[in-house]
């Protein structure tokens, strides 16, 4: 490892933008902006902007070749190239996904199954040629509908009940808006259906009908359409239009398909409305009209033979906040139950903590009153339960055993299959998993008493910082659970598991090759922060590079930091967050990620207010006029740890894409000098802009998550207060420009910034304005923009490994590491 100088930076090379000043005025306030100009990406002046910008990005970067070509190899020597998924039978088929090495995109597969009792998936040979085995099948082949297409990606399939027609639709551009066709998986051949530029689509089980999302010019699913296969698309019937432009719908079929189910939501509230599939003409119904600040969903189940008689006992299992901002599962015995249902009615078998939500309890308080005191609970009224620190530990009597005393405890799933019930909730900033039979299941609904689920922990674990979740299984009747496991230092792994027996499978671990996990350590810390609530941080780094101690059980309070020893030599460090939309960054297994550790530096992730990491609490802490909270998690954090002697000042770089670019343009405002350089992808930057103009994509929607600044002044003081575009340093020459601004600005770390011409979620007009600003500013700023691509950036997975490889190496340049 050397120490790199680097190429200097002249901000006399920059490709300056020109400033043509533009008034923009709210609530009597106006803001100069100079490059507003810049939105119409379609224009030749922007066009050679974007091409300008790219061919100063590739200069000042060539240097990094050498390393970013490393980091490419070391990537692809991590991967098992050639490879396949563990077969998941649906219906009368087990599908799986094939990748061989050299190809971008994935060989979709399937294999009949043996008979209606073989639930044990076939072992294939994963370097064997796609469609070699007896009875495989290529449904498709991802390479071959790419050819002459810079950009792809499949945007949904579907598969009719016998398994003969495919729906499927697929994005050339980037935008989100897909192409639908219906293939004939006998023959090959296409039906004349065509479905251009819309958001979703979904066969009935016997593939006589299709219904399609269609996307308004907001970019928002709107309208459901039905169509009749082999008709005419001017015969097609709109079902559902959703007028509310805060609201989303989408549409598809129930878990055991007898249903088709429209849902429609927005951040905080939803509705679900339902159709017999054996209707598909009907007029779909409302399960529970939609009530403002509720969120819900139901499912339908039964309990087979429970009944006094043997009879089947049906069942609908409702999920919902109307009583428990944490999400409460309720489960409706439906014997002689008519509609119209109701949100808290049926028995309740596992509720979320109410501690630090702004609603606690809704309306009625719900199962928030029916908590009594329990050994180390805080005696606090149950009814004051807004006041409470998110991790305040939750008791209810309604709620399993297993469930009494977590933190941030919240509900986040009930699945019900035939032999097994399970349960996916968070508690202590982690996913977490439990199940049981459904016998069992069955006795604690009769006999009115807690449900005894157990916990799943994956065997032979030596961490506790992990993600689990169930997935891969669509069938109601298998009588095994699947389920996934990951931490930041073990690949992902796939188990199946017998509720009944607790017998547990590994099916598949994922193949990293040149890899020792031992090599690897990670751990939780909580971080007191600046308003004096507890910041869940994980560590990742590599054992033999950087000496940090371990405490007895992984974690320690902020306190402690201050009596650590630093280290002999403070690390460099990646910090890496998001902290918008309730999403959690959970533990996860990362190849790009070992390019980094490998090279001695400390992964840092602060678990910021905004997400979901301590559930709806944590979010509502870090939204709206609470968001600075997510930025002052990030740098407080960045800041304990570099003043404890962990991590070097000099060698932090901070990264985030998307809500988390609004984080690395705030925290490039508010605490420039905490960090060497700034990777900021697809950002958010120019938020205030965007939320004042609700005629963009997806405006509207997004004012349950920012708030809405043009009718609010409030909103919009709170929002420019923070917006990075507005609060960058002001360009040199300007009127706001002045010994101050200067020296703001030479404070500034480095910037890179990524994009994509075809972004629909956030528009490339933001960080072309925010490195216009900056660069006019003399702040070291540079920009990579995608022609061909969207918000995920590009496609084609060697394309993305490219990507990565690139980005990392501008990261370790800035750390001063060159190889």
């Amino acid at each position: 490892m050397h120490l790199m100088i680097g190429k200097d930076f002249d901000p006399t090379a920059v490709p300056a933008a020109r400033r043509e000043p533009h008034a923009r005025t709210v609530h009597g306030d106006t803001f100069i902006d100079d490059y507003e100009w810049l939105r119409d990406k379609t224009s030749v002046p922007v066009r050679e902007f974007v091409e300008a910008q790219n061919t100063y990005c590739e200069q000042r970067n060539a240097h990094l070749k050498p390393l970013r070509t490393a980091l490419f190899n070391e990537f692809v020597g991590h991967v098992q190239q050639t490879d396949m998924s563990v077969p998941t039978r649906i219906d009368d088929y087990w599908y799986f996904v094939r990748t061989q090495e050299g190809k971008q995109y994935a060989i979709q597969c399937r294999i009949p199954i043996q008979n209606k009792d073989d639930w044990d998936p076939p072992v294939i040979d994963a370097a064997s040629e796609p469609g070699s085995i007896e009875g495989e099948q290529i449904i498709f082949d991802a390479n071959k509908e790419a050819e002459g297409h810079d950009f792809f990606r499949l945007g949904g399939m579907d598969i009719s009940k016998d398994g003969r027609w495919m729906l499927y639709g697929t994005d050339v551009h980037g935008d989100e808006r897909y192409d639908f066709r219906i293939r004939d998986l006998e023959t090959g051949e296409e039906l004349p259906d065509c479905f251009d530029q819309v958001g979703a689509a979904c066969f009935t089980p016997d593939a006589q009908w299709v219904f399609l999302t269609e996307i308004d010019d907001a970019w928002r699913p709107y309208r459901i359409v039905r169509h009749r296969v082999g008709t005419p698309r001017s015969e097609d019937v709109t079902v559902f239009e959703e007028h509310d432009e805060r609201f989303w719908a989408g549409i598809g079929l129930s878990f055991d398909e007898k249903l088709l189910v429209i849902g429609t939501g927005s951040k905080t509230t939803t509705e679900v409305l339902m159709l017999p599939v054996s209707d598909p003409t009907g007029e779909f119904q409302t399960f529970i009209p939609r009530k403002e600040g509720v969120e819900y969903d139901v499912s339908f189940a039964s309990f087979e033979g429970a009944g006094d008689n043997g009879e089947d006992i049906p069942l609908a299992i409702v999920y919902h906040n109307s009583t428990n901002p944490n999400f409460e599962i309720d489960v409706i015995d439906m014997r002689g139950h008519q509609p119209p249902f109701k949100l808290g009615e049926g028995r309740c078998i596992a509720c979320g903590s109410p501690y630090g939500c702004e609603e606690p309890g809704g309306e009625t308080g719900g199962n928030v009153h029916k908590r009594q005191p329990r050994k180390g609970d805080t005696g606090a009224d149950p009814r004051d339960v807004a006041s409470q620190p998110v991790s305040t530990p939750w008791y209810c009597d309604t709620n399993p055993p297993l469930l009494q005393g977590a933190k941030g405890l919240a509900m986040e799933g009930i699945a019900m299959h035939r032999h097994y019930v399970a349960l996916s909730y968070r508690a202590d900033g982690l996913p977490h998993l439990a199940v049981m039979t459904k016998d069992r299941a069955a006795q604690n609904f009769l006999n009115n008493e807690p449900w005894q689920f157990e916990a799943v922990t994956p065997p032979d674990s030596d961490t506790h910082v992990y993600s689990i979740g169930a997935g891969g299984n669509p069938n109601y009747d298998a009588p095994r659970m699947r389920y996934s496991f990951s931490s930041y230092t073990r690949p992902g792994e796939l188990h199946d598991l017998d509720p009944a027996t607790g017998d547990d499978r590994l099916l598949k671990r994922a193949t990293v090759l040149n890899f020792n996990a031992a090599d690897y350590e990670e751990r939780r810390e909580w971080i007191t922060v600046r308003d004096g609530e507890q910041v869940p941080v994980s560590l990742v780094w590599r054992t033999d590079k950087v000496e940090l101690e371990q405490d007895a059980e992984g974690a320690t309070a902020a306190a402690h930091f201050a009596d650590r020893r630093p280290l002999p030599h403070m690390a460099p460090a990646f910090v890496l967050a998001y902290g918008a939309y309730e999403i959690s960054s959970d533990p996860s297994f990362s190849v790009g990620r070992l390019g980094l550790l490998d090279r001695g530096v400390v992964y840092v992730l602060p678990h910021v207010r905004g997400g979901g990491e301590m559930g709806r609490a944590w979010y509502e802490q870090g939204r709206q006029l609470n968001k600075k909270h997510t930025f002052e998690d990030f740098i407080d954090v960045t800041v304990a740890l570099q003043n404890a002697g962990i991590i070097d000042v000099k060698r932090t770089v901070a990264n985030g894409g998307s809500a988390g670019g609004l984080l690395m343009g705030a925290v490039a405002n508010m605490a420039p000098e905490r960090f060497a350089g700034i990777e900021a992808d697809v950002p958010f930057v120019d938020a205030l802009t965007t939320m004042l103009d609700p005629t963009l994509p997806l405006t509207v929607t997004e004012w349950d998550e920012w708030g809405d600044p043009l009718h609010n002044p409030e909103v919009y003081e709170y929002m420019k207060s923070y917006s990075p575009y507005e609060n960058a340093p002001a360009p040199r020459g300007s009127a706001q420009d002045g010994p101050e601004n200067e020296a703001f600005a030479k404070k500034f770390p480095k910037i890179f910034i990524t994009t994509s011409m075809n972004d629909t979620r956030v528009m490339v007009v933001e960080p072309l304005k925010w490195v216009a600003r900056l660069q006019a500013a003399d702040v070291d700023a540079i920009i990579r923009v995608e022609t061909e691509a969207g918000h995920g950036g590009t496609s084609g997975r060697y394309k993305q490994w490219e990507q990565i490889s690139y980005e990392n190496s501008w990261c370790l340049g800035v750390m001063g590491i060159t190889e």
